[in-house]
């Protein structure tokens, strides 16, 4: 699959209601019942107050959410676009064996199926014919952006803000940050997504990759972590 990155690439040109509500917590996928390697980083005192939230949470956006998922995400929507199944399913099978840790793997399996389900009740026909496949939840995420005409460039601003603001929810309750604090985060968090955005757009596929190890090994000691607010 050859991919020609496009910068800047045109979005819907008003407010992408839709995109809204996808990106809302109340979609009943269950992100907040996962932390991604946050519960063990507040426990070993890594992430511990509202600087080092921020350095956790932006530097794995900017640094590995966007030349693996989001990369992958753009193809998955360029795919979709051009009714190309194959190229559609080869990156969405890229972007799962790209998955650090076994945690990591179901719960973006658990949220791409929670989501299929949703969009076959809400009678979406592309979703009911991958019912069944165990599909990641940034491919699902794809096939819900493109039913409802959301442009690439604003579904992937979406995906990463729902990204961020799962991981700065899920700080609010184990570092733990006050919501004002939250607020900040979030705010600031519009400059990082524009940059994380952009350097997906820009990614060649060989240089596509996640190297997270921080996060990989908090998210593999988890599995095994005494006490645990979050799923694992």
């Amino acid at each position: 699959m050859t991919f020609q990155p496009t910068l800047g690439q045109p979005t819907s040109g008003g407010l992408p209601l839709q995109l809204l509500r996808l990106v809302s917590p109340s979609q009943p996928v269950g992100a907040f019942a996962y932390s991604r390697g946050l519960e063990w980083a507040v426990h070993d005192r890594t992430v511990r107050d509202e600087a080092t939230a921020r350095d956790w949470i932006f530097r794995l956006i900017e640094h590995s959410y966007a030349v693996c998922d989001a990369a992958l995400f753009l193809r998955m929507m360029h795919a979709l676009g051009a009714d190309d199944r194959a190229a559609f399913l080869k990156a969405d099978a890229w972007l799962s064996a790209a998955r650090e840790s076994k945690e990591v793997e179901l719960e973006d399996k658990q949220m791409g199926a929670s989501m299929l389900t949703v969009l076959c009740d809400l009678g979406v026909s592309s979703a009911k014919t991958f019912n069944g496949r165990k599909l990641t939840y940034p491919a699902v995420f794809a096939l819900a952006a493109t039913h409802w005409k959301i442009a690439p460039a604003d579904a992937l601003r979406g995906l990463l803000w729902s990204a961020v603001e799962g991981q700065v929810s899920a700080a609010i309750r184990l570092v733990p940050l006050g919501h004002t604090a939250g607020q900040r985060l979030l705010i600031a968090a519009a400059e990082i997504i524009e940059r994380a955005a952009r350097t997906a757009e820009t990614t060649g596929d060989d240089e596509i990759g996640n190297a997270a190890p921080a996060m990989a090994m908090a998210s593999a000691w988890h599995e095994t972590q005494y006490s645990r607010l979050f799923r694992s």
